[in-house]
């Protein structure tokens, strides 16, 4: 995915401690907080009011596609977790891993491990951190562009005991470039969008007062062939 070059002087110290407390604090509402008000769709329909559940709640943003495919396994793990967590909200969640997959990409691209560390379960995260100082010894920088997030689908939701694991599908459309000490271009294309598809895994112990999922894996599908 991304680099960045190291160094920040004091001032920059300062104001990157208060961004990351803001980031932190954001993403802890995006992805921890629960909606009291959220209305049942059966309201808007007459046929179909009587057999809406709590599983239509889960949220594809693909255009064109108004519901998610079904699948029995994972209306299943998120039917249990509705169970164990009462404060769990698909849509909620939905919206909040979207914008952490936003913030992970720029500050992946960007090299700022510092800023990754709290969004990042701990063996990701020296993954992560490895991988931007290899970019920065090898004297290259990565930008990537969102261009547009065309998907976001929950995929596999596992319990374990007590730890929640909730894979979510992104398809988004970016540009990506690879450039030099120089500004010499030497992998990718401004003039190129590529549609790429990520499969993120979640994480978080339900029985914690803490609201936070951290990202704990990250493959595309080819990764699994």
């Amino acid at each position: 995915m991304i680099a960045m070059n190291d160094g920040f002087a004091f001032f920059d110290i300062i104001i990157f401690a208060m961004l990351a407390g803001y980031l932190v604090f954001q993403l802890r509402k995006a992805l921890g907080r629960k909606t009291d008000n959220q209305r049942s769709e059966a309201s808007k329909t007459d046929n179909r009011s009587s057999n809406k559940t709590e599983a239509d709640n889960v949220v594809s943003l693909r255009e064109g596609q108004k519901e998610p495919p079904t699948d029995d396994k994972n209306m299943s793990g998120l039917e249990s977790l509705r169970q164990q967590d009462s404060t769990f909200n698909d849509r909620d969640f939905i919206q909040g891993s979207k914008q952490a997959f936003q913030w992970i990409v720029a500050s992946f691209s960007e090299g700022n491990a510092e800023k990754l560390n709290p969004l990042l379960g701990p063996a990701l995260f020296k993954s992560f951190e490895a991988a931007i100082e290899e970019r920065k010894a090898d004297g290259l920088t990565l930008e990537t562009n969102i261009v547009s997030v065309k998907s976001v689908q929950i995929g596999d939701v596992t319990l374990n005991n007590n730890l929640a694991n909730i894979t979510v599908e992104f398809v988004t459309d970016q540009i990506k470039i690879t450039t030099d000490t120089e500004g010499a271009i030497v992998d990718g294309d401004p003039d190129n969008i590529e549609t790429v598809t990520d499969l993120w895994t979640f994480s978080r112990d339900i029985t914690t007062a803490n609201p936070n999922w951290l990202l704990v894996r990250t493959e595309t599908p080819k990764d699994t062939d």
